[in-house]
């Protein structure tokens, strides 16, 4: 949790500032969204991202086709 807080630290909150809530809400959800789970490891898929596991299981079933 410390690493993902430091993260989001770094990536979003030290960055301009937004004049309401719900830019900020935004903010955190598309960093959340479109960056962190996309290059995060997972172990559920063998260590890889979700973008490398889903490229190497679109490459295995259009081969199998």
């Amino acid at each position: 949790m410390k690493s993902f807080f430091a993260l989001l630290q770094k990536n979003v909150l030290d960055r301009p500032s937004w004049t309401t809530r719900e830019q900020l809400r935004v903010a955190i959800v598309t960093w959340i969204e479109r960056i962190y789970h996309r290059r995060r490891r997972q172990a559920a898929l063998g260590r890889l991202t979700p973008v490398e596991f889903e490229t190497i299981m679109n490459t295995t079933v259009a081969l199998a086709a």
